[in-house]
C-alpha cells in the first residue's frame, strides 16, 4: 500500500514521476476531468451524515457488490487498490453519501419530471428489416403482408443489419433510443401494425410494432431518474470547472499538447 506520509514521487514501472508533472499528466491522458468530478463529489457530500447502523449495511453492501466473499479476495483487493480496510469503509460511506444527496436534492421532483417525460421512457418491442434495394423491400413487405413468410425469416435472409441474426427483433428498448423517424413512427403504431418501406438514407426499412410497453414510475424508475439527474448536474459543475482552469493564467499544459504544435507546422 501507498505510504500516507506526503508524497513528493510516484513510481510506476521503471518510470519515476514528480508530484509537479502529475497535472499536466492527468491533462495529457484526458483524466483531469475525472479528477474534478471526484473532487467535486467529495466537496459536496462532506456535510452529510450516517449512522453506525447505515455504515454497516453500506460496507456489506459494497463488500457484496466487488465479490469480497472472503478475507483472502479481500485482502488482495486490498493490496491491488494500494487501501487499508478503514479506506474501504471510507468508500463504502461515499457512496451511500452520494444516494442521500441524490435523493435529498431530485426525490421531491421525480414524479413531474417522470410525467414530462415519460414518452421518452416507454419502451417498445419491434422487428425491423433492411435492405439498400427498393424493389427487395418492396416485395419482401408483400410477402410479409400476405402471410407468405415470416418477418423473422426474411430478416434472417435478407436484412443488412445487426438485427437480421435475431430475426428482425429488437428491444425491449426506450422509444427515444431508435433513428427519430422510427420513434415517431413506432409512437403511434398498434401492436401488429406492419408499415410500408420506409426510406432512411441509403435504406429502405420494413417496420412492426410487436409490443408498447409504457414506463411505469416504480422503484427501478425513480433510481434510473435520480442517477440521470445526478449524472447531468455533475458534468456540467465538471465544465463550468474545467472552464474556469483552462482560463486560468500559468496553467501547465500537456506533454502531448505541446508536442503536437510543432508536429502540425512540420507538416505543412
Amino acid at each position: 500500500m501507498l505510504n500516507q506520509r506526503t508524497i513528493e514521487f510516484l513510481q510506476v514501472g521503471e518510470q519515476t514521476i514528480a508530484l509537479e508533472e502529475v497535472v499536466p499528466l492527468l491533462i495529457g491522458y484526458r483524466m483531469l476531468p475525472q479528477f474534478f468530478r471526484e473532487v467535486l463529489i467529495e466537496q459536496i457530500i462532506s456535510k452529510i451524515s450516517c449512522s453506525p447502523e447505515e455504515i454497516a449495511i453500506a460496507t456489506e453492501q459494497f463488500a457484496k457488490k466487488h465479490q469480497l466473499n472472503s478475507e483472502a479476495i479481500l485482502q488482495t483487493w486490498l493490496e491491488f487498490h494500494s487501501i487499508n480496510t478503514k479506506q474501504l469503509v471510507n468508500l463504502a460511506v461515499r457512496e451511500l453519501k452520494i444516494e442521500k444527496f441524490k435523493y435529498a436534492t431530485w426525490e421531491f421532483k421525480l414524479e413531474s419530471y417522470f410525467l414530462t417525460h415519460k414518452s421518452s421512457f416507454d419502451k417498445v418491442i419491434y422487428s425491423l428489416l433492411r435492405t439498400t434495394k427498393q424493389e427487395i423491400a418492396t416485395e419482401l413487405y408483400f410477402r410479409i403482408e400476405a402471410g407468405e413468410q415470416s418477418f423473422a425469416e426474411l430478416a434472417r435472409k435478407y436484412s443488412t443489419g445487426t438485427e437480421a441474426q435475431t430475426g428482425g427483433l429488437i428491444g425491449p428498448i426506450e422509444l427515444s433510443k431508435p433513428h427519430p423517424t422510427l420513434a415517431k413512427i413506432l409512437s403511434i403504431s398498434k401492436p401488429g401494425q406492419l408499415w410500408s418501406p420506409i426510406q432512411l438514407g441509403e435504406w429502405f426499412v420494413i417496420l412492426r410494432l410487436e409490443k408498447f410497453i409504457p414506463a411505469v414510475l416504480n422503484d427501478t424508475m425513480r433510481q434510473q431518474l435520480l442517477n440521470g439527474l445526478f449524472e447531468s448536474w455533475i458534468q456540467e459543475q465538471v465544465q463550468q470547472e474545467m472552464k474556469k482552469w483552462s482560463n486560468r493564467e500559468g496553467v501547465p499544459h500537456s506533454p502531448l499538447a505541446s508536442s503536437i504544435q510543432p508536429a502540425l507546422l512540420e507538416a505543412v
